[in-house]
């Protein structure tokens, strides 16, 4: 079972992830985590030598690896789903958890991370780029198998969801 978190920059893919492999004895992998180790660069560093058509298709890259593995659970970047096929491809292969915030409760985390997001940095007006961009991939996130809402998320509750999916799709096949 390959299980991928989505959805918007610092909703908690992360550290769901982390807490979710943790407690299914899964491996955890982070794509973006991946990506700087890879190139040797923080993904800030690599959008200023770089286009973000790159970038993707680089990242596309460390998505397809993960076919190769079982028992894992990856925090994707959260461009990640809307761009080539990736979407689509993470549906066919795995488990697709969208974990869902609003506008607000996003730009509330983004404004205190420590990490600078290349697509953000420049944006005169934060919270309504984050608003637009999220309308703009929510489409893609909601395609998931499972949405949970990342402010409240009860890990317990998010087990069973993946419990019942799980079985309903042996179930079904």
């Amino acid at each position: 079972m390959r299980i991928y978190l989505i959805g918007f920059m610092c909703c908690g893919k992360t550290t769901v992830g982390k807490r979710l492999a943790s407690r299914l004895g899964f491996t955890f992998m982070d794509t973006d985590e991946v990506f700087s180790m890879v190139h040797k660069c923080s993904i800030n560093d690599f959008f200023e030598l770089y286009t973000e058509e790159v970038f993707r298709q680089k990242e596309q890259e460390i998505l397809l690896q993960t076919k190769a593995m079982d028992n894992l659970v990856v925090a994707t970047g959260g461009g990640l789903p809307y761009f080539f096929d990736n979407m689509q491809w993470i549906l066919s292969n795995g488990v697709a958890i969208y974990i869902e915030m609003s506008p607000l409760a996003l730009y509330s985390r983004l404004i205190n991370s420590k990490t600078k997001r290349p697509l953000l940095s420049a944006s005169p007006d934060l919270q309504e780029d984050i608003t637009k961009l999220l309308l703009q991939r929510e489409p893609l996130y909601r395609q998931a198998h499972i949405s949970v809402n990342g402010i409240s998320l009860d890990m317990d509750d998010l087990l069973h969801k993946i419990m019942d999916y799980n079985s309903l799709c042996v179930h079904n096949s």
